[in-house]
């Protein structure tokens, strides 16, 4: 049967490349952090990590990270219910808390998991999920595994969303669900928004403040600080592999009697193994920074504006954005591509992207800006651009 099976794939694969969507991976050879060594040798400069707050190479995370190493050893191999969890773990989920002004945190492998583990604990066919368009993969899958009814609204479109609210007041439960930062985009959900209506029709929200937390607000607290509600909403989500350090683990947070229902019911909690002591303790590490100082936070907003205003007076269309998200837009998919090849020239990292990550003929380069940018690394890379795009006929000035 392969053999019939190999070919099929072959086929699918040499269309893939045809259409310019195939997926390429470039080796890297050194630590993660501004500035990254690819294997070829060239050093460029990284421009589509989700390193926000350059924390994947701190000295001080990497120093709790040995420490715990020491003291604690490599691996739990087990779950948390059964003898997987340390006081660590219980540090780590205290830290999170404070951090988002919440009642109660539980860990996971990934955010991927904390999503995928949110919905079927919590709801069933008598409930409702209303999800923006433009929710990331895992809150997708997540959805798909739960038996609640399934609304969507087109993205950040609050009138679309009230009437799908309308709609649902057929369930007894209902659940908003959005992105903090649409990671494709780069824009901000109206949360002050979505909690008005979600209140006007006796609703729950969860927000994924994956690509927000550490990076919107004022200090980096993420989308609640942005529009000043902090400990309104019932379930928030995130990872620790972005502006947290980088590395992995994710967290759901909110009110406690949800949390305690996750601990008792989430799959990927009960049958995954506890995350390593030493990701925990840098975790703890890195929110202990945060709390501490906004020095990092105000550096990447500082990073962030100064790239926008500098890409859009040369021509260049990005979307709207709140976030480290800039999103360049090209709209051809072999054409990203043979941007991303040629900025790779000048020494420049980035990526291009299009479907099926993107919609087709949505293709751009997404430009993630990092705290671990100096001002030098921002004109190098929009000089870049703009030569780039002047040899591509993208922009003409």
């Amino acid at each position: 049967m392969y053999k019939e099976f190999q070919q099929h794939l072959q086929n699918e694969l040499a269309d893939i490349q045809a259409q310019g969507l195939y997926k390429n991976e470039r080796i890297i050879v050194s630590p993660q952090s501004g500035t990254i060594k690819v294997e070829s040798g060239q050093e460029v400069i990284n421009f589509c990590a989700n390193n926000y707050l350059g924390l994947s190479n701190n000295a001080d995370l990497i120093a709790a990270a040995h420490d715990a190493l020491e003291q604690r050893g490599y691996g739990m191999s087990s779950v948390r219910f059964i003898c997987g969890t340390q006081d660590l773990h219980k540090k780590l989920e205290a830290s999170v808390s404070q951090f988002f002004h919440t009642e109660d945190t539980i860990l996971y492998a990934a955010c991927f998991d904390a999503n995928g583990g949110v919905f079927e604990p919590l709801l069933t066919a008598d409930d409702a999920i209303i999800s923006d368009a433009l929710n990331h993969a895992s809150i997708i899958d997540g959805i798909r595994l739960c038996k609640a009814q399934r609304y969507r609204y087109s993205n950040v479109d609050m009138a679309d969303l009230e009437k799908q609210l309308q709609i649902a007041q057929a369930q007894r439960f209902r659940l908003i669900v959005t992105d903090g930062v649409f990671s494709m985009d780069g824009n901000v959900a109206p949360l002050d928004k979505i909690i008005a209506l979600a209140e006007k029709y006796n609703a729950m929200v969860m927000v994924d403040e994956s690509h927000s937390a550490g990076v919107v607000g004022k200090t980096g607290h993420g989308i609640t600080e942005r529009y000043n509600l902090q400990g309104k909403l019932e379930i928030i989500t995130g990872t620790l592999g972005k502006a947290f350090g980088g590395a992995i683990g994710g967290f759901t947070t909110g009110k406690r009697e949800i949390i305690e229902m996750l601990r008792q019911r989430s799959r990927p909690y009960l049958f995954s193994n506890s995350i390593p002591p030493m990701v925990v303790a840098a975790g703890i590490k890195a929110f202990e920074l945060l709390e501490n100082s906004n020095t990092l936070q105000d550096k990447l907003h500082e990073n962030t504006a100064f790239f926008i205003e500098k890409m859009k007076a040369a021509g260049f269309e990005i979307k709207p954005t709140e976030s480290a998200i800039c999103a360049v837009m090209l709209y051809d998919a072999k054409l990203s591509q043979e941007f991303a090849t040629q900025l790779m020239n000048e020494n420049i990292y980035v990526t291009g992207f299009y479907y099926p990550v993107v919609p087709k003929g949505q293709a751009r380069i997404r430009v993630q800006i990092s705290a671990a940018h100096e001002r030098t690394d921002m004109e190098r890379c929009i000089a870049a651009f703009i030569k780039t795009g002047k040899e591509l006929g993208v922009i003409n000035n």
